[in-house]
């Protein structure tokens, strides 16, 4: 239990991946600005890489376009130009005409004040004519431009929407207004107002509604004759980008529909329209048949059909000229509105940094008439969880089993693959789901485990060169730390080839020099010697006393680990041959050493227990080893091998069959090799030197006779007793006399 529970909290690629998939959640819930800006961009890319869409044919505009400004002057026109456009939409067929505008004071374009003092002239000069009093109430009719528009609207067959807007604060007024004044604002939009509010539990005390502090309303006599009204107030993010639309606001006692909204009602004919509320905030908004979702607080996420110009543009001028073909607004609903630079009327969507404000009611309605929606659904946030546990656990398990350039595809490709699922959800389904923090959870996740990867690698750099720098040649520790993976730390079975080499009569030496003396000739020595064991990527296992240990093939892995054995010792013999040349000059001992080369298989790692423990090689292949570097000084050779090694070298050296023994504790006999050399390098005749010149050849009648054979100077000597074995734990097989032959060359 402790074990686990000891696991669970160290760090780990398992805890590092909690760790940063929690994070990510938590940042998730509290809300980061600027992710959260890099979310509503990636929403915008997602709409310009769906492209466009084509709108129903039900919404056209009506614009104050800068063709229409060049033809009527400047803005705000008389309020008599509105008037008749009204009267010619009217009589073309349209079903709906709503005002992107407000008529928010009295006209400023009216002639009625210089009536006005006309008629008082009059009166004051007590000129009495009916012909000029009609006259003048036939002018001040004509004059008052807002009575003109007024009647207008009353006439009209189709409904009349107006549109104004709401101060959301008290602080956005640069005045003070009473309560009084309140009052009569709200009066005007009144019969505007949503019929009902459905809550699906009785318990629900209010919701979450926009609060308004008082709407800026239309004068009270165009407010009085007009069908209804809706705001035309829009909702910006931090980043100035409109992308909802509030599609309720409270003031006072009663909620209020946008423009929108209330077009697309008159339009449908005025069905049954009420606001749902649940426990948690609002739904949406029933309309009949029609049913628009919102956010909690009731707004909808606009689904923007394309760029500017998405729905027919038509100037005002070209309509109050008579351009425009008969039936071209026959039962659509008309916005008017402006698109002009100097109206001030556009906004930053996530289409265009400049989108005609009217253009973005139209598209509000062509979402409710065609009840195609973008929508971020209450299950969104759970999916949005979802995808950062899962895409975090898939970084956090696959990335340890990778290598840094797998591990980076992986990553890249499953950030691709997230953004192609949510772009497809997006395009097809109209689903906004959350891209930044489930790729957060995989960039931050790829992070600290690659950061872990990097110290815990250079951590195990440092504990392999620690641990085998003593051991091994420092190019074998480059190639171990390329792939540490293939390092197994441990006991494991493997054949390998071990290399005992041992000082002859080294402690007689000891009488004649000082023990300082002996340290420096035996630092000497086994320096010179590591240096050939290294050479050839050997491990140096240890030195006891004058005896010196290597093993070929472990720990890092060689193919050729015999070989490499036979190398080094050669290597070993040259180099003493050396030390003994310049030793002779300065009266120092002249060392002769024995070596044992074994292969087979064997435990190898760190063994030993938890209180001391080496890296080292057991079995019984290591014992017949080092037991052939103590045959060495019995049979008068200075290289003895094992008969595995000598089948794995014998194409690469030349070697001698020496004699046929049996290991104490084992039945099968071992058949001894001397190493000779190289396959490559020539034998050479020359005066016997050593102990035991000469060797034994089968002469005629199975008589042996003696011939001395040299290498390289050293005559290959001839063999001993079969009693010298046996002290050694080798044995003569049973019934077979000692067998030498004098030079057979194994080779290929």
């Amino acid at each position: 239990m402790k074990p686990a529970f000891k696991s669970i909290f160290s760090i780990n690629p398992f805890t590092l991946t909690v760790a940063a998939t929690l994070l990510t959640i938590g940042l998730f819930f509290t809300g980061i600005s600027i992710l959260d800006l890099v979310e509503l961009k990636t929403y915008d890319l997602r709409f310009r890489s769906r492209g466009p869409l084509n709108p129903s044919p039900v919404v056209a505009l009506a614009l104050i376009d800068e063709k229409s400004l060049d033809t009527e002057g400047r803005w705000p026109w008389p309020r008599s130009k509105i008037a008749k456009l009204v009267n010619i939409l009217s009589a073309d067929g349209a079903a709906v005409i709503g005002f992107d505008i407000g008529f928010l004071e009295p006209d400023e374009n009216s002639q009625l004040e210089i009536i006005g003092q006309f008629n008082q002239k009059v009166d004051e000069l007590r000129i009495y004519d009916s012909r000029l009093y009609g006259f003048l109430e036939e002018s001040r009719k004509k004059a008052d431009h807002d009575q003109v528009l007024a009647e207008a609207i009353g006439r009209s067959s189709a409904d009349v929407i107006l549109g104004y807007f709401f101060h959301m604060t008290e602080a956005g007024l640069d005045y003070q207004i009473t309560a009084e004044e309140i009052g009569l604002q709200l009066a005007l939009i009144k019969k505007s107002k949503y019929p009902f509010v459905l809550y699906s539990d009785p318990d629900i005390k209010s919701a979450p509604f926009p609060q308004a502090f008082v709407p800026e309303s239309n004068l009270e006599i165009l407010s009085s004759v007009a069908e209804s009204a809706g705001y035309y107030s829009v909702k910006s993010d931090p980043d100035g980008v409109v992308r909802w639309m509030p599609l309720m606001i409270q003031a006072g006692k009663h909620i209020y529909p946008p423009l929108a909204v209330s077009c697309a009602w008159h339009f449908l004919g005025k069905p049954q329209m009420m606001i749902e509320v649940a426990p948690y905030g609002v739904e949406g908004i029933r309309m009949g048949e029609w049913y628009i979702p919102t956010d909690e607080s009731g707004q909808l996420l606009i689904n923007y059909l394309g760029p500017p110009k998405t729905f027919p543009h038509i100037s005002i001028s070209d309509i109050l000229a008579g351009r425009i073909p008969k039936g071209t607004f026959k039962d659509r609903i008309v916005l008017v509105g402006a698109t002009a630079m100097g109206t001030h009327d556009l906004r930053t969507t996530p289409i265009s940094p400049l989108y005609p404000g009217v253009e973005i009611h139209a598209t509000v309605i062509d979402n409710i008439l065609l009840q195609e929606f973008m929508t971020k659904p209450r299950w969104s946030e759970v999916f949005d969880l979802l995808a950062i546990v899962v895409l975090g656990a898939l970084t956090g398990v696959a990335l340890p089993r990778m290598s840094a350039v797998k591990g980076l595809l992986f990553t890249a490709a499953l950030f691709v693959l997230y953004i192609i699922a949510a772009t497809w959800l997006f395009v097809q389904w109209r689903v906004w789901l959350n891209i930044v923090y489930p790729l957060l959870v995989v960039a931050l996740t790829y992070t600290v485990l690659t950061v872990y990867h990097y110290v815990t690698e250079e951590r195990e750099r440092k504990r392999i060169k620690g641990a085998f720098r003593h051991y091994v040649a420092p190019l074998v520790i480059e190639e171990m730390l390329k792939d540490p993976d293939s390092l197994k730390l441990g006991g494991e079975e493997k054949t390998l080839t071990v290399l005992f080499s041992d000082l002859e009569g080294f402690t007689r030496y000891s009488e004649k020099y000082a023990p300082h003396e002996m340290i420096g000739f035996l630092s000497e020595y086994f320096e010179k010697m590591s240096e050939q064991v290294f050479q050839y990527w050997g491990t140096l296992k240890e030195y006891v006393g004058d005896e010196l240990m290597a093993i070929f093939g472990a720990p890092l892995e060689q193919t050729d680990h015999a070989e490499r054995a036979c190398a080094a010792a050669l290597a070993m013999r040259a180099q003493l041959q050396i030390m003994r040349t310049e030793w002779a000059k300065d009266n120092r001992p002249q060392l002769r050493a024995r070596t044992g080369i074994n292969s087979g298989p064997m435990l190898v790692g760190n063994l030993g227990s938890r209180y001391r423990f080496a890296y080292g090689a057991l079995g019984d292949h290591v014992n017949l080893g080092s037991r052939l570097e103590g045959l060495n000084k019995f049979y008068g050779t200075d290289i003895l091998l094992g008969e595995n090694t000598a089948r794995l070298v014998e194409k690469a050296f030349r070697l001698r069959e020496v004699d046929s023994v049996r290991v104490v504790g084992r039945q099968e006999c071992v058949v001894v090799y001397e190493l000779v050399d190289r396959i490559d390098t020539p034998l050479s005749k020359g005066p016997a030197l050593g102990r035991r010149a000469g060797a034994v050849w089968p002469g005629a009648g199975g008589r042996p006779r003696r011939r001395a054979f040299h290498h390289h100077g050293r005559a290959l000597p001839a063999v001993q007793k079969p009693a010298a074995a046996g002290r050694l734990g080798l044995r003569v097989q049973p019934g077979q006399q000692i067998r030498t032959t004098a030079l057979f060359l194994l080779h290929g």
